[in-house]
This record gives structure tokens, sequence and C-alpha cells, in this order.
């Protein structure tokens, strides 16, 4: 059985995940559309059923977080998905995750990057992929959007740059420190996604608000623990342990399986509190102040986030990402896969 896969008993036993996410009318399309960038914009190279990145089919999860905006946005999404995962892949599995350094400098040329809206001179791939994303997404936010946007994207940058220390030095995080590391990690920069890809912007003080930043941090640990189960087989054959599953093992003394279940009984935690916040966000004075167009406008917005747990808990189970790597003991020698790091 997929790691995955033993994430599925939470949707029986919790009542916000019982309902299958819709799916966008175009997600071939979508996807057929995502692997070409990906392609073109050199994230994968090669056979992209030789790579996990290849095999992630990133759509799956927008197209289902995403049902019902136009085709472009929800493509747009995907290839944020890809490009998050491209950089965690490139941490992941070459020496260059072990190096704060060399993940600081990177992060900068792609801070600067999104700054200018464009790559500098001979930028690798991961940069200018950034630079246009960020192009395309924030052309109609406003300054509020994209400051709140940056400071995501620099917590991002310092918590993979923490990390990078704990994996050269072999200290990993304990237990109690680890969902504040991981919750950096994860990319809280994706969730803001959701506005620009709706076409809708939260106003200021509703994202200020208790219950908007309860929410917002409880989708972002369910997603990252959830994450975390699915890539455990992987990750541990890495030697990393960097990872909720492996500190649980480690520090608790439990069997994978145990392990994987006290994972599970943190994110079954994390979901009920994410569906208490938002049910408290409507309460909030800031949200009480809106006009009844701009309340349905957020609206959209927190019924996305509310419906990613379920969309990543599908997308997991069907995504080639973790799943074992096809046999290539005769590859071609054409067969190249992976992402340049300048």
């Amino acid at each position: 059985m997929l790691t995955s896969e033993l994430l599925l008993p939470l949707t029986w036993r919790v009542p916000s995940l019982a309902e299958p996410c819709a799916v966008h009318r175009d997600l071939w399309t979508i996807g057929e559309e995502t692997a070409s960038w990906a392609r073109s914009r050199g994230l994968v190279v090669g056979d992209a059923d030789t790579s996990r990145l290849g095999r992630g089919r990133f759509e799956r999860l927008a197209c289902r977080v995403f049902p019902d905006v136009p085709a472009e946005r929800a493509a747009l999404f995907s290839r944020w998905l890809l490009w998050l995962f491209a950089f965690d892949d490139l941490r992941d599995e070459t020496p260059f995750g072990c190096s704060a350094t060399e993940v600081d400098a990177l992060y900068e040329e792609m801070a600067r990057a999104v700054r200018r809206g464009t790559p500098r001179a001979g930028a690798g791939p991961l940069e200018i992929a950034l630079a246009e994303l960020w192009r395309e997404s924030s052309r109609e936010m406003g300054g509020d959007w994209r400051r709140r946007f940056r400071i995501h994207l620099g917590w991002h940058r310092q918590g993979c740059a923490d990390e990078a220390v704990g994996r050269r030095t072999r200290t990993p995080p304990c237990l109690a420190d680890y969902p504040r590391l991981r919750r950096r990690t994860n990319g809280p920069f994706m969730l803001d996604l959701a506005e620009p890809v709706l076409g809708v912007e939260i106003p200021d003080a509703v994202v200020r608000t208790r219950s908007w930043q309860r929410l917002f941090d409880g989708v972002n640990d369910v997603t990252a623990w959830c994450n975390d189960v699915a890539s455990y087989p992987h990750e541990s054959g890495l030697g990393n342990s960097f990872n909720y599953v492996a500190l649980a093992v480690r520090e608790l003394e439990l069997e994978p399986l145990a392990a994987i279940a006290w994972v599970g009984e943190r994110i079954e935690g994390g979901l009920a509190r994410m569906a208490e916040a938002a049910e408290r966000l409507v309460e909030e004075a800031a949200w009480r102040e809106l006009a009844e167009e701009d309340r349905e406008r957020a609206g959209r917005v927190v019924r996305a986030l509310l419906s990613v747990p379920r969309a990543q808990l599908d997308w997991l189970v069907e995504s080639g990402r973790y799943s074992p790597m096809p046999d290539t003991s005769a590859p071609s020698p054409r067969r190249r896969v992976g992402v340049a790091l300048r």
C-alpha cells in the first residue's frame, strides 16, 4: 500500500473531507499545458515519467481546488505547484539543500527577480519561471496583497535556509518545534495565490484578524503534514529526517505505521481548527463591515482554502510523485531529467 493511501481513512472520519471535490472540466488540457510549460522552461528535461517532478500531475490538485475558474487561471496555479516542488526537489535530492549559503543566495536572486519582475541575465530555470509566474499573478493585485505575498516568500526563504543548516549539521528540529519550521518550508505564499486565481483580493483588515490567521496557518499545517506522510518512504530512503513521521519514529520510539497514525491524529485536529476558524471568521468585526458583495467574494477564497485538504488527499493518491520510480536500468542516452541550479 502506498503511504499516501493511509491518509484515506480521514475522508470518512472527518465530515469536512467526506464530499469529493469537483474537478475542472479542462483537466486534461491544463495538464498538457503544464507539462509543456515545464519542459519549455527547463524545469523538466527529457522523459517526464522518469522523474518524481514530471510524474507529479499537479494539474490534478489545481483542478480540484479551483474547478470553476477560467482554465488559464487553474493552469497558473498548476504551474506554481510545479515550481514549488521543483525547488523542493533541488533541496531534497542534491547537496544544494545542505548549504544555507547556497539556498539563501539563490533565493536572493529569485527575490530580486520578483521585485524587478524580470530574471537577471544568465538566470537558471527556477528564477526565470518564478519571475514569469509573479508577473502573471500580480498583474491585477494591489499593494497589500503584493506585500503579503513577498512576506510569505521571505518566510519560505528563511525556513529553507534554516532547514539547510540542520541538514548540514545533521540536527533535525525536535518534534515540538517541527510544525513551526514546517509551516515556513511548506510555501505559505501558495495560499495567497487563491486570490489572483479567483480574481479576488481579501481586505487587509480581514487578513489581520485572528480567525483568518488561524485558518491560513491551519491549511498550511494540514497540507504540510499530509505531504510528510506521503513522502516519508522516499525521504527516509534519502536519510532525510526533516519529516513529521520520521521525527515521531525517532522521538516517540514508534514503528512507522504507528507514527503515521500519530501524525494522522495531528492532521485530524488541524482540520477541526480550520473549520472552527472559518466559522469564527464571519463573526469578526472586519468581516461584518464588508459590503455584501465583498463578503461573497471573500467567501469564495475561504471555500477554496477549506477545499484544499480533500483535494490534496485525492491528488496524493493519484499522483505518480509518490509511486516507485519506473525501471530505468537501460535508459536511453537522451533520458535526462532534473532541474538546473544555474
